[in-house]
């Protein structure tokens, strides 16, 4: 079954410094005309740094969008031009203060593919050297080591409610055979 759409137009509304939002027209196999609302994004890491086999470090961090303080593993945005492996290690040390000695991809994901592009690509950070925190300015966090046997109960309480904070917890957890 053909399930593709074809592109009749897209129409840019809004380029920021995250985010452009545009419109496209689109026809669908059986002929009809829809409207598809896409955000671009230029794309992302997300990083799970293991302190020790047994402790994960997490930052807590305000979230205007939810109006809420989550936990969450460190993350940031892909620079024009910018590897997600390199952007990986930037910004583990940027949030946390960290560098790893090793470095590991688990996944690449879809954050919201019905409105969105933005791809996740999230890795597993081990053998942590000290270095220093450099937050951007408009960052405030608060380093959270947390143990690992606490991880899913956190999740099922609703502690830990950030999407990729879940998978790659989760997806580490299923690694390390917990």
């Amino acid at each position: 079954m053909n399930l593709k759409e074809e592109l009749i137009e897209s129409q840019t509304l809004y380029r920021g410094r995250v985010v452009t939002l545009r419109i496209d027209t689109v026809r669908l196999p059986n002929g009809r005309i829809a409207r598809r609302e896409i955000v671009e994004h230029h794309g992302a890491v997300a990083i799970v740094p293991l302190l020790d086999t047994e402790t994960v470090l997490l930052i807590r961090q305000y979230r205007q969008a939810v109006g809420e303080v989550l936990l969450e593993i460190p993350a940031g945005t892909l620079e024009p031009g910018e590897s997600p492996d390199a952007c990986a290690q930037r910004e583990l040390e940027e949030e946390t203060g960290y560098r790893a000695g090793q470095m590991r991809k688990l996944f690449s994901q879809y954050l919201a593919p019905g409105y969105s592009q933005e791809v996740l690509h999230v890795y597993l950070a081990e053998s942590l050297q000290p270095t220093r925190q450099h937050l951007d300015e408009d960052e405030l966090t608060e380093l959270v080591p947390t143990p690992l046997h606490q991880i899913a109960d956190m999740i099922l309480e609703g502690t830990i409610k950030d999407s990729k904070t879940i998978a790659g917890l989760l997806m580490t957890l299923r690694l390390l055979g917990r």
